[in-house]
């Protein structure tokens, strides 16, 4: 059962919407967007999921993810430290478990579809991201031929993969609360995104 829009705030979207999940293929603008709305709404606590799902690893080793039930319990133990009442975040990434298992507390969901294409456009066009590579942009930079290769297997990944096209199209599709599924890029100079989440039905 999902929460109930809350009564204590004086923004309209917080009101409709105190918890949102964003997801989407990667360079489909998840973190903008999360951020876009986190700018104009400072009171959102924001997590991109990135710092949830894998274990701390030094320079040498595989990025591993954590066992399941360790990252729910530190995703169930972050939304209680935020200590809101009542509940407000807004949660970004591409992991269809951690989302599944928060999707019954959120008010909304946001699937970013955008075409291959364009999200490998929109990696290639990326800042530095020092939260992800600490040690400078050239990591990024040669890390990108393998983040291509990751976005163009968005379709094709086992249906069990939680990084599938598969298991977003079925997080959203069993969603029982309100959504919206954006199937192009978006600049965040336009503020008809707000909008939009504000007319849905």
């Amino acid at each position: 059962m999902h929460p109930q829009p809350v009564t204590s705030m004086k923004s309209p979207l917080l009101l409709r919407y105190p918890t949102i999940i964003v997801f989407g293929n990667s360079g489909s603008g998840k973190s903008t967007l999360a951020r876009n709305l986190v700018s104009k709404h400072p009171e959102w606590p924001h997590l991109d999921l990135d710092t949830i799902a894998w274990c701390h690893k030094d320079d040498q080793s595989v990025p591993k993810r954590k066992p399941h039930h360790i990252a729910t319990q530190e995703l169930d133990e972050w939304i209680m430290a935020q200590q809101q009442p009542p509940e407000l975040w807004i949660m970004e990434g591409c992991y269809a478990d951690l989302l599944s298992h928060v999707a019954p507390k959120a008010t909304l969901a946001i699937y970013l579809n955008l075409p291959i294409l364009t999200c490998q456009e929109n990696a290639k066009a990326r800042p530095w991201e020092p939260h992800k590579y600490p040690h400078g942009k050239q990591d990024q930079d040669a890390n990108l031929p393998m983040l291509l290769d990751w976005i163009a297997d968005y379709e094709h990944r086992s249906k069990d993969s939680d990084f599938s096209k598969h298991a977003h199209q079925a997080l959203f599709d069993s969603f029982d609360g309100k959504k919206l599924e954006i199937t192009s890029n978006w600049s965040p100079q336009d503020n008809s995104i707000e909008q939009t989440l504000l007319s849905l039905n």
